[in-house]
């Protein structure tokens, strides 16, 4: 796991400077504090411009031998990779056989003979997650690439002839000239959100690469070309033969494959030369990711967890219980509400705003499991994948409603219901239904995104003051969401929400907070679900065996019954969340309104001063649970102290 940075230019525009890259690099130390390197492509008058790659090393696999930038036999290939990629074991001996050498152990070697082998078709033998830069100078082009799932992050600036990419936006900033002006669309995909979405960056002139893309900048012409190269099942319609052959598969030959599948993901995923371990919520993902570890090793891995004082919060009895049944060696470790001295690390490590409060357990579970262990397995990917989400129940549902006859679904979707008298409860039974009700009379791609927006239409429509309004011109913050269900062509609902999900929510939140908040303490995160062979696999089984009744992930429970304990079977799914509204209403109450009604924030001009103001009385009041909106509001202040005022 690495840190990458670097670039190309066309002839006559602006290098990178050997004191500019180590600049790049620096900024990304704490993502490879072990090693560093560089390499320079000098201009060739004749041929155009050139091209410089950094590195910063987190060694995990070949210790000794992995240094980059790696080049091949004659230098003519040279590769910057952040990353891993767990078939080069197998790889190897088949380039080897089509006669090429290998002077090292490790996997980056591989990604360059598979690019003399097979150029840009070389991320289809690629089997991990991954980001990297290839100087071609025979070519005289820049080829990146960024893994299918979107774990390993790209961002990248193409600007006056000269293509600049890092690891991270921070990096990007300490070129000479990089600009910060705040694209308005990205702050309403954010406030919409929680995060700002590929390829978009908050930053005009920058951009991240998508996942499962691919980018090629030719020094020579100064072309930028970016292409997918892969997309799961899902979001792919099959032939109606292929789709009549899945049906016809059994949930026993589903399950089957399901467990062999996994149970490779999890062993391949165990290769490296430094202590490994896993995280463990006492969440069935969790669980089963620890369990089928622990069937792979003689001895008990090390597990490791986070939990609060507040018990609504509190996952720890059940991490217990899961460590006591798989026999690890489990750690542990409790957030209260001093957690805001994580604030500036936070907000410094995400480059953007990012207002996902688990980004603070995640930055505390990464810092305690990297006191014990280099390397950590995870259970990310599987709610996406299996249907686990709570709010698919609701998807379901309201796709039977659609399914009515017109008379029947516009007098359920009437809006006499909202007259209805409620309790004061936000959360009670009878507001859920109101607003799961208030939801029909739209479409289902419009409803499931007011669903997850933190800012939902309305509420989007009082924030923005009149001149922010008016510099979006009618731009939609759920532009990001619909988009992707235009791509994901399932007739299932449930299914092409789980599709929509797995190409927005799962990269740009869940992938992000956990990559970021590990790096930041040099700890690389691995995540078995994600393995392209699982989530092809997951895309194609049929909905039925995933979401049963008010229960996901179904076939993952029973498939791997006796890594769970019973509990853990059945208990509903709690997240990885935090007591906000606790902590806004108590020991943080005066940072929070403090910072919110200073001036400065207050006049930015992007948010109407009187509709924070409504947010902080209805939440301090108790009339009205506004604390992840409170929150990504203070993210995004903090942020914009740091990255802009301070231009750090």
């Amino acid at each position: 796991m690495c840190g990458i940075a670097g670039g190309s230019w066309t002839q006559g525009a602006a290098p990178l400077s050997e004191q500019t890259l180590q600049r790049m690099t620096e900024a990304l130390i704490h993502r490879g504090p072990d090693d560093a390197g560089v390499y320079f492509a000098s201009s060739n008058g004749t041929q155009g411009g050139g091209a410089a790659l950094g590195f910063r090393r987190l060694s995990i696999i070949d210790l000794s031998g992995g240094h980059q930038p790696m080049s091949n036999e004659d230098e003519t290939v040279w590769i910057a990779f952040n990353g891993e990629v767990y078939n080069y074991r197998e790889l190897k001996p088949q380039l080897e056989a089509l006669g090429h050498r290998f002077r090292t152990s490790s996997d980056t070697e591989c990604i360059v003979h598979a690019y003399e082998q097979w150029g840009r078709d070389c991320v289809s033998h690629l089997r991990g997650m991954f980001a990297f830069a290839i100087w071609d100078d025979r070519r005289r082009t820049l080829f990146l690439a960024r893994d299918r799932m979107g774990q390993k992050p790209l961002v990248y600036r193409l600007a006056g002839g000269q293509f600049t990419f890092a690891s991270e936006l921070k990096a990007l900033l300490r070129v000479p000239g990089a600009t910060r002006e705040i694209d308005p669309r990205a702050v309403a995909d954010f406030v919409t959100l929680q995060y700002v979405p590929h390829p978009r960056s908050i930053f005009r002139g920058y951009a991240k690469l998508s996942p499962a893309h691919w980018a090629e900048f030719h020094a020579d012409t100064g072309e930028l070309t970016v292409q997918r190269y892969w997309e799961a099942p899902f979001a792919r319609p099959e032939s109606a033969a292929a789709a009549s052959s899945v049906r016809e598969r059994s949930r026993e030959e589903w399950a089957a494959d399901l467990r062999e599948t996994l149970r490779e993901a999890v062993r391949i995923r165990m290769r490296c030369d430094v202590p490994f371990g896993a995280f463990l919520s006492g969440g069935v993902d969790s669980t089963i990711i620890a369990g089928l570890m622990q069937q792979h090793v003689d001895r008990p891995i090390q597990t490791f967890s986070i939990g609060f004082s507040e018990k609504r919060f509190d996952e720890r009895s059940y991490a217990r219980e899961a460590a006591a049944h798989l026999g690890t060696d489990h750690h542990e470790f409790v957030v209260d509400p001093t957690s805001v001295e994580m604030l500036p690390k936070l907000t410094w490590h995400y480059d953007e705003p990012f207002a996902d409060s688990s980004a603070i357990p995640t930055l505390y579970l990464s810092q305690l499991t990297r006191q014990q262990v280099t390397v950590a397995l995870t259970g990310d990917g599987s709610d996406e994948l299996f249907a686990g989400y709570d709010r698919y129940q609701a998807v379901d549902l309201a796709a039977r409603v659609d399914s009515l006859p017109t008379p029947l679904r516009s007098l359920i979707a009437s809006s006499f219901w909202q007259q209805v008298p409620t309790s004061g409860q936000q959360k009670s039974r009878l507001r859920h239904l109101k607003r799961f009700l208030a939801g029909l009379s739209q479409t289902a791609q419009r409803r499931y995104t007011n669903w997850i927006s933190i800012f939902d239409d309305s509420r989007r429509a009082e924030l923005f003051s009149q001149d922010f309004r008016e510099t979006l011109g009618g731009y939609d913050g759920a532009s990001f969401i619909l988009d992707s269900y235009a791509r994901c062509s399932e007739s299932d609902m449930v299914q092409r929400t789980c599709c929509v999900d797995a190409e927005t929510y799962l990269p740009c939140d869940i992938l992000t907070k956990v990559d970021i908040a590990s790096m930041a303490f040099s700890l690389e995160c691995r995540s078995p679900f994600l393995d392209h062979r699982v989530v092809e696999l997951a895309a194609r089984m049929p909905r039925k065996w995933k979401l049963q009744g008010r229960r996901g992930k179904q076939i993952l429970i029973s498939t791997f019954s006796e890594l769970l304990p019973a509990s853990i079977q059945t208990r509903r799914k709690m997240g990885f969340g935090v007591p906000l509204d606790y902590w806004f209403r108590n020991s943080l109450r005066e940072y929070l309104t403090e910072t919110l009604l200073d001036p400065r924030c207050l006049n930015r001009g992007y948010f109407d001063p009187a509709a924070v103001r409504r947010l902080l009385e209805e939440h301090m009041s108790g009339k009205w649970d506004h604390s992840p909106r409170l929150w990504l509001l203070l993210v995004f202040e903090l942020w914009h102290q740091r990255f802009v005022d301070s231009r750090e």
